[in-house]
């Protein structure tokens, strides 16, 4: 059976639209990644996203009973492209009517210099499609929420309802009746 933990990686404290921004999770709270990584399967293959906030995050997990996967930049967050870095109000400054349909009718519309949801969608999936077995995936918050997307078949409208906390895990299960989410947003 193939199981995905999916845990969202350490807090950036940005109160802006990170995406490919690489940025350092704070990782300050020991008690919380241990528990964290009690609770995720010792002997399941730790993968985890490029950026720097994720693979500190899946190095503060890494056991030596957990197979270290290289580093997938496919698993990276959403690239809000020109949009990095500022707040909404900022980019609705800018141009309101393209960051309103980009949020409220996610699909094909991309960023300014970026990526839409359809696109990290389709990069999540491929990702996914490579992975086997018990897999600790350390990512981002879109990324979890088009993972979701993705195995479970849902709408963008029901997949953006869910909150992804830093330092959460979600569970996604492989069953002969498909895919089923065990946990959504867990916090040990």
């Amino acid at each position: 059976m193939t199981r995905l933990h999916l845990v969202r990686h350490g807090p950036t404290h940005a109160k802006a639209m990170v995406g490919w921004t690489d940025l350092a999770a704070d990782l300050s709270d020991t008690a919380a990644i241990a528990r964290l990584s009690a609770h995720l399967p010792a002997d399941a293959a730790l993968i985890s996203s490029d950026l720097s906030r994720a693979v500190t995050t899946a190095d503060a997990l890494a056991l030596p009973t957990r197979l270290r996967l290289p580093h997938d930049p496919a698993l990276r967050e959403l690239h809000f492209g020109t949009w990095e870095m500022q707040t909404f109000a900022q980019a609705e400054a800018a141009d309101p009517a393209h960051i309103r349909a980009f949020w409220e009718t996610p699909g094909a519309l991309r960023a300014p210099g970026g990526e839409g949801w359809d696109d990290i969608t389709g990069r999540i999936a491929a990702a996914l499609d490579r992975l086997t077995g018990d897999t600790i995936i350390v990512c981002h918050f879109g990324a979890i929420l088009a993972a979701l997307q993705y195995r479970l078949g849902l709408t963008v409208q029901a997949v953006f309802r869910h909150k992804i906390d830093n330092l959460s895990v979600t569970e996604l299960h492989k069953t002969p009746a498909g895919w089923q989410a065990l946990r959504i947003n867990h916090i040990p």
